[in-house]
């Protein structure tokens, strides 16, 4: 990634876990039980007008079998060598919710299933911005955005980051229910995609959301497929697997080695009577930490290590002995949750929030003390989210939550600092911008779940090599559709945006890049030169990135043949004299100018220099000219970095930069 991005993505929570790590080297053991993998789910979205695939692991040899409460009779199967075992069930119809039970020696039932549109939501750090980003100032307008998403037909999954030497069987994350809850933390140019297709289609949306700030393309396309790269070849013959998994058990064993001591000099590790999760514990020497917040924002900058966190929640008399169900928002990065002295929850996983259910026998009327220790390894830390996310209510709704945000009582536990150095990590060609690590540990436990498609936003960590990206980004399109064997899946990506990148034109170039790729069957681009932010390589205006995903898709792939989907693109030019016509698809209802006259085209002669020019709308095309150039060849438009121009469709969809010549690199540049 450019050092710009790179900078900024230092103050991201980009979580870098042992369960992360261990994935790379994992191999998943044979299980006794019927085990699913976790895209299979309570809450899950089965794709529509497909047989989905149903998959997971068992006994060698057991018989499993699959159920729908939609279907007379079950799917059978018997588990192989391995382990494994798959079926492909007719998905119902549209709607839902249904059951599905997977039974081996034992059963699971799976609920709230829909059948609808699934959609893969990927990329760098533009399609992983939040909603509401702790990172970054968030979506415009995210408060009323969050306080609105109530869609209990659209369904959330966000695979947990992991990068790893080898296709992984599994991932981590948990289907979810889109709700002001759940939607916050999730990817908004993905949220807000679906909410259009939902809306429009009016059937259920599910969203599964796989990204990774900074990364490059590479990182997302198999060892299988780069290897036929003559920029890969090498790169992916040097990368033993043998090896790699030697340092990887190496670096596990280490790094557990380093939790242990980590474990033993936490000062809230005590012996029975003194432990900060006991129940009656004086809190004299404890601070108080308003949550939810970061605790970097709160008193405890750049601290990575162990805080403590304790609640006293007065609980009605009638709620005496019954279960409760404890929200408590996302926390970063591990917890342990205490209830009156018993551990209740723990959870590994920065951007999931907590939800677990309280034991009646350990509710009392009065007082009761809920106590939670939070690990924090990189990056912020804390219990964050919104403050509607924590609340405590019986199971059974009876009466309003009881909301738990507002003053908490606080005290570090450890400060890694004060610890022996933590192990540093496996070399730099074992990480989430490895070619291939964010395939196998983000994009390969997915297949071959029923997908109707993909949305993607990245390009930003491959610009200054746009000339390699014509290639290379069409080989990861290319591999995603053969291996998850569903056809030429539609599959639809953002154009990057303006920004003041260090070297000249290659933003332009690398928006040239992602334009050729349009040569590939059922892609589609959205433009992004409007509304971008040439000072944030983050622009917030999400909903209309979403929104221009989603026209492509209704158009495209629903099959709505009324909507104009895409702004004006470059066809062809034709020099009539002194002057160059160009030629566009997508002039919609016509062309036009936003504020004013045309703005950034350039037009050169034979000598490669381009000078600025003056450019007309004649009859839904575009004339371009200037007294500095008699004989013109050439034209460009919005090449430069931070160029944001004016061309527009009647239907407000802008023009995607281009230009007619292709000479190769910086040319003698502008005048």
């Amino acid at each position: 990634m450019l050092d710009k991005e790179g900078e900024v993505m230092k103050t991201m929570r980009m979580k870098v876990m042992v369960a992360g790590w261990l994935l790379g080297v994992m191999v998943l053991p044979l299980f006794a039980q019927v085990r699913l993998p976790a895209i299979i789910g309570d809450n899950m979205v089965l794709q529509r007008d497909i047989e989905n695939p149903i998959w997971g692991w068992a006994q060698p040899g057991e018989k499993v079998e699959v159920r729908g409460s939609w279907h007379d009779s079950a799917l059978s199967t018997r588990a192989d060598a391995e382990g494994k075992w798959m079926v492909k069930i007719p998905a119902p119809e549209t709607g839902g919710p249904y059951t599905l039970t997977i039974k081996g020696k034992k059963a699971i039932t799976l609920k709230n299933i829909l059948c609808g549109e699934v959609w893969i939501c990927s990329g760098q750090s533009n399609m992983q911005m939040e909603v509401k980003a702790s990172w970054h100032k968030g979506a415009f307008n995210y408060q009323t955005e969050i306080k609105e998403a109530d869609y209990p037909n659209i369904h959330l999954f966000s695979v947990r980051q992991t990068y790893a030497p080898k296709p992984q069987a599994d991932c981590a994350g948990v289907w979810s229910v889109c709700s002001p809850e759940t939607v916050a933390g999730f990817s908004a140019v993905g949220y807000f995609f679906g909410r259009d297709i939902y809306k429009e289609l009016n059937v259920p949306v599910g969203l599964i959301h796989t990204s990774w700030g900074g990364t490059p393309s590479e990182a997302w396309t198999s060892a299988e497929f780069l290897k036929t790269h003559p920029d890969y070849v090498d790169v992916i013959d040097q990368m033993k697997v043998g090896d790699v998994e030697k340092i990887m058990a190496d670096f596990e064993e280490q790094l557990q080695a380093w939790k242990d001591s980590v474990e033993a000099n936490d000062g809230g590790n005590q012996p029975t009577e003194n432990a900060w999760s006991r129940s009656e514990l004086s809190e004299t020497d404890w601070q108080t930490m308003e949550i939810p917040n970061l605790w970097e924002d709160k008193g405890l900058p750049e601290l990575d290590g162990i805080v403590w966190f304790r609640k006293t929640i007065e609980i009605p008399k009638s709620w005496a002995n019954k279960d409760l169900i404890l929200n408590l928002g996302p926390i970063d990065d591990v917890d342990t949750t205490w209830f009156n002295g018993q551990e209740v929850g723990t959870l590994d996983g920065w951007d999931i929030p907590r939800k677990y259910t309280i034991p009646g026998r350990l509710v009392k009327a009065g007082a009761n003390q809920l106590v939670v220790r939070v690990i924090d390894y990189q990056g912020g830390g804390g219990i964050y989210g919104e403050r509607g996310q924590y609340k405590l209510a019986p199971t059974d709704k009876s009466t309003e939550a009881i909301s738990l945000a507002g003053p908490w009582k606080y005290r570090v536990g450890i400060d890694f600092k004060d610890c022996d150095p933590r192990p540093q990590q496996p070399p730099a060609f074992i990480n989430q911008n490895s070619p291939t690590g964010l395939y196998n540990g983000m994009i390969a436990p997915l297949i071959p779940y029923g997908i109707r498609g993909a949305i993607w936003y990245q390009g930003e960590s491959n610009a200054g090599r746009a000339y390699q990206y014509r290639t290379l980004f069409p080989l990861m399109i290319k591999n995603w559709r053969h291996d998850w064997s569903q056809g030429e899946f539609p599959f639809y990506f953002v154009q990057i945006a303006p920004y003041n990148y260090g070297t000249e034109y290659i933003c332009a170039e690398l928006r040239e890049a992602q334009f050729m790729t349009l040569s590939l069957a059922n892609t589609g681009m959205a433009v992004t030169l409007d509304i971008g932010n040439i000072r944030d390589i983050h622009p917030r205006n999400k909903q209309l990135v979403g929104r221009r995903l989603a026209l492509w898709a209704l158009a495209k792939t629903y099959g709505q043949d009324d909507i104009v989907y895409s702004g004006p693109l470059y066809r062809s030019m034709q020099v009539e004299e002194d002057k160059i016509r160009i030629y566009f698809d997508h002039v919609g209802s016509g062309l036009m100018s936003r504020n004013g006259d045309l703005t950034h085209f350039t037009i050169a002669g034979a000598d490669q220099v381009f000078h600025d020019a003056r450019a007309e709308i004649d009859d839904n095309t575009v004339v371009v000219f200037s007294s500095e150039v008699s004989e013109p060849i050439a034209v460009r438009y919005a090449w430069k970095n931070n160029d944001v121009p004016n061309l527009y469709n009647f239907e407000w969809l802008p023009a995607s930069s281009f230009r007619t010549d292709d000479w190769p690199g910086v040319t003698k540049g502008n005048k």
